[in-house]
């Protein structure tokens, strides 16, 4: 359990234990003295999880293909860059939100909490978080479509 919690993959962690166990036998077969053998297992899977974060992680491109992720081709890169900047855009008019829904979108799309990290943290409910943040980004929606008109008048 403890290798699990620590690389979050049951083969890996399977595989640091049995290599835990493996090097102890050969320490042993080889003279070593061990006090607490407890503490001495502990110690080397340490060792060996530390020894696995370090490795260079290399993953084929199949392996992404199979667990689902699509490369993006970069004739789109025009596009992206406007997102960009609609997204700091509407940054910017986050702070003419009243403040409760200020705080509420800032925490779900910006900080990226769920409703119930929101709703831990401000003492209210999951729905009264859900409802906040639907109207908050009601306002928003006028309030970013307002200044697109806004700009479309200056420009020309």
């Amino acid at each position: 359990m403890h290798a699990f919690f620590k690389t979050h993959n049951h083969a890996i962690s399977k595989d640091l234990v049995q290599d835990t166990f493996t090097k102890t036998w050969k320490y042993l077969v080889k003279g070593g003295k061990i006090d607490m053998m407890k503490a001495f297992l502990y110690h080397v899977l340490n060792n060996l999880i530390v020894d696995q974060y370090r490795k260079h992680k290399t993953t084929s491109l199949d392996i992404l293909l199979e667990k689902g992720f699509e490369p993006i081709e970069d004739n789109d890169s025009a596009e992206r860059y406007l997102n960009v900047l609609d997204g700091k855009a509407v940054l910017l008019l986050i702070k003419n939100l009243p403040k409760k829904y200020q705080k509420v979108i800032s925490m779900r799309y910006i900080h990226d909490l769920s409703l119930k990290e929101i709703s831990l943290k401000t003492g209210q409910t999951k729905n009264v978080i859900a409802v906040q943040t639907h109207r908050g980004l009601t306002k928003l929606k006028s309030l970013y479509d307002l200044s697109q008109i806004k700009e479309k008048k200056i420009s020309h």
